[in-house]
């Protein structure tokens, strides 16, 4: 029987693991060179001026909900189709999460939706470049019209751009400030669990390596409530090797993601997902929607290739938001997709044979 293909791969290299190495030999283990060098490299690539790593994506989105004074008493506007991390780092600062509904095409926040749930107490947006594709840069202008921040969950985004007034954009420069992780299942990883918040904005530059080492200044003392939210030297010396990488990566996700979409255009009963005009998908995740998710998933079972209903259950009906205002409303096209997205191993660490393994089985589904 041929191997499973699994939906996540991590990469892992003779070059990451000597880099793993030779920090770990330099007795230098946190708060070092290797931390500073991947904050600039990854703020050049994503063209801002400000970067420092953390401990994860949660905690990139917790401090910049922080950075931003966003708690008690505030509301953060958020998609309910998106990982929970996106909501509950809002109640965890003690503001209120307020759910809106997504695009039926691109399955980013719809921004008419938000325009509705825009109150006094709203005092900032989180959108969520989902599976890597962009939200639309109309999100932009509302958050600029109405003076809210936008904070950027670019988690499943790396290396993801969109044009906006007239320049192509990367993740990461898309927001007020922006949060990406290094989860192993992601574009670029770290060896375990890592994040990244970036912004080009001047005073939260200022203060973004500070919220992540307990709100200290260069002279130790703690300015603003912070906590130990640092990456390891080591972890941050991995994720530099990999960010060498990520292009070369993206190419090949790109050249597979083409390739599934051509063959599901010819099956009646699958549909490949869309991609915003003027945009670059970075494919985190592959997505096919389908009415019949269940019998899907069991017919690439049979074929030993990984699929799974990406989020079954939307964020507002998970049990932590029982007690929430929302949580009887219903998000039609949220809830419609949450039935019908499955997600197919795309990653880059796919061989040709698996390549043709998950397309055969594709074309073989009716």
């Amino acid at each position: 029987m041929p191997e499973r293909i699994p939906l996540a791969r991590p990469s892992w290299t003779d070059e990451m693991r000597q880099a793993a190495i030779n920090t770990l030999d330099s007795g230098r283990w946190v708060k070092g060179p290797q931390g500073r060098a991947f904050a600039e490299e990854f703020a050049n690539y994503c063209g801002v001026a400000y970067a420092s790593p953390c401990n994860s994506g949660s905690g990139a989105l917790i401090a910049a909900l922080r950075l931003l004074g966003i708690g008690p008493g505030d509301e953060v506007i958020v998609p309910s189709l998106t990982f929970i991390a996106t909501a509950t780092s809002v109640s965890m600062t003690g503001a209120t999460p307020i759910f809106a509904e997504v695009e039926p095409d691109f399955w980013c926040l719809d921004v008419e939706d938000v325009k509705k749930r825009i109150t006094s107490k709203t005092k900032g947006v989180i959108g969520v470049h989902l599976f890597g594709q962009c939200y639309t840069t109309d999100l932009i202008d509302l958050c600029q019209e109405h003076h809210l921040a936008l904070i950027e969950d670019a988690a499943q985004a790396h290396g993801a751009s969109i044009v906006h007034k007239g320049a192509t954009t990367m993740a990461g420069a898309l927001g007020t400030i922006s949060c990406f992780s290094f989860f192993p299942s992601k574009n670029v990883a770290v060896g375990g669990e890592g994040g990244m918040i970036t912004s080009v904005d001047a005073e939260i530059g200022a203060r973004i390596k500070s919220i992540v080492d307990h709100g200290r200044d260069g002279s130790l003392q703690s300015q603003e409530v912070g906590t130990n939210m640092r990456m390891s030297e080591v972890f941050a010396s991995i994720g530099r090797k990999q960010l060498m990488h990520l292009d070369s990566w993206l190419t090949k996700r790109r050249s597979i993601a083409t390739k599934f979409s051509d063959v599901l255009d010819a099956n009646a009963h699958l549909h490949a997902p869309s991609i915003r005009s003027n945009s670059n998908h970075a494919w985190h995740q592959f997505c096919i929607q389908t009415t019949s998710a269940k019998q899907f998933i069991e017919h690439m079972n049979n074929h030993d290739i990984d699929s799974r209903l990406i989020y079954p259950i939307p964020c507002h009906h998970h049990p932590v938001y029982a007690d929430h205002p929302q949580s009887k409303e219903v998000f039609s096209t949220t809830q419609r997709l949450c039935r019908e997205l499955v997600a197919i191993p795309v990653h880059h660490g796919l061989t040709e044979d698996e390549v043709e393994r998950i397309l055969e089985a594709i074309r073989s589904y009716s």
